[in-house]
C-alpha cells in the first residue's frame, strides 16, 4: 500500500497548489505523511455527513473539491462544527486533501467533468491560464452541441444529466432559442459574463447566478442562461477525479479503492414553484 505521502505527491501533480487563486485555500488539512492507504472517498464539501460516511466507508484519505477553513480560525475545538470534522478525521485516522480553483482550472478540470455529463464537446478554456503554453488550462470551457437544441431542451438535458436538486435548473432568456455554442463553470459563475460574451456562445450553464448580474448580462446581449445547484455542477469533478487516481493506482501497482460520495450536500432541501399569475396589475402577493 502507498504511503499518504506518495497519493498525495500524485494529486498534487494532477492539481499542483500553486495554481490556486491567492485567496484559496487547498492541499493537506489533515493526515500523516507516513500513514498508509488503502481506501480513498471523493467529495465536494468536507462537512461532517461526509466525514461519517468515510469513516463508515472505512477510508484513509477524504479528498473534497471546498476547503474546510477558507478563511482560516483560531479554533478546532470539537465544539464548532468544522472542528468536530478535524476531530472525526483525527480519531479515525483519515486525512483530508483539498483541490479547489486548482481543481477549476486544471486539465481536465471542473468544468470539463461538467461538459462531459452533458455530452458537450469542449473546444478550450473559457478564461485561458495565460502560464500554459498549450491553451488548454483556464477557468470555464467553451463547447459546440453535436446537435443544436432549444434553451429549454438543454435545461432539460441539464435536469437529466446533473444530480437531482431541490433547485433544478433555472432558466433566464428565451426557452425556443437555438443553442450551438455554449460556455460552461463549475461554481459561481456570475463573474464571467464579459468573457462569455466575448466568447461570442448563444448560453451559459453555471451556478449561483444573482438578480443584478443576471439583469445587466440580459441587457447587454440575447445570451441565454443556465443557473444549476452549486454542488451539482461541481459533483461530477469528483467522477473524473476518481477515476484519474484509479489510473495512477493501476500504473503504480498501489491496489487503491477509490469510491465518489453520492451524498448531496447542496444545501437547499425544498423548492416550491410558483403557482401562475392570475392578473397583471398592482403589487406581487
Amino acid at each position: 500500500m502507498p504511503r499518504l505521502s506518495e497519493v498525495i505527491a500524485a494529486l498534487e501533480n494532477l492539481w499542483p497548489a500553486e495554481r490556486a487563486e491567492s485567496w484559496d485555500a487547498v492541499g493537506t488539512v489533515v493526515g500523516d505523511p507516513d500513514q498508509e492507504v488503502s481506501r480513498v472517498l471523493f467529495a465536494v464539501d468536507p462537512v461532517q455527513e461526509i466525514v461519517d460516511e468515510a469513516v463508515k466507508l472505512d477510508a484513509d484519505l477524504l479528498v473534497t473539491h471546498h476547503p474546510l477553513y477558507l478563511r482560516g480560525t483560531t479554533t478546532v475545538a470539537a465544539s464548532t462544527f468544522k472542528g468536530r470534522v478535524v476531530h472525526t478525521l483525527i480519531k479515525n485516522d483519515i486525512a483530508l486533501h483539498v483541490a479547489h480553483t486548482n481543481a477549476d482550472t486544471a486539465d481536465p478540470g471542473v468544468s470539463d467533468a461538467l461538459a462531459g455529463a452533458l455530452d458537450l464537446r469542449v473546444v478550450g478554456p473559457l478564461v485561458p491560464d495565460p502560464a500554459d503554453p498549450s491553451g488548454r488550462r483556464g477557468l470555464g470551457r467553451i463547447c459546440e452541441l453535436d446537435h443544436p437544441l432549444t434553451v429549454r431542451e438543454l435545461a432539460l438535458k441539464a435536469a437529466e444529466r446533473l444530480p437531482a436538486t431541490a433547485q433544478g435548473i433555472r432558466v433566464a432568456g428565451d426557452p425556443e432559442a437555438t443553442v450551438r455554442t455554449i460556455a460552461v463553470s463549475g461554481g459561481s459563475g456570475d463573474s464571467l459574463f464579459d468573457q462569455v460574451r466575448a466568447a461570442g456562445v448563444d448560453a451559459f450553464l453555471t451556478a449561483d447566478l444573482r438578480h443584478h448580474p443576471v439583469s445587466e448580462a440580459r441587457a447587454h446581449s440575447p445570451l441565454a442562461l443556465l443557473d444549476a445547484a452549486h454542488w451539482a455542477t461541481e459533483w461530477p469533478w469528483c467522477e473524473l477525479a476518481a477515476t484519474q487516481l484509479d489510473e495512477i493506482s493501476d500504473r503504480n501497482g498501489w491496489g487503491l479503492r477509490v469510491h465518489v460520495s453520492d451524498t448531496v450536500t447542496d444545501p437547499w432541501t425544498a423548492h416550491a414553484a410558483s403557482n401562475p399569475p392570475t392578473r397583471t396589475t398592482g403589487a406581487p402577493n
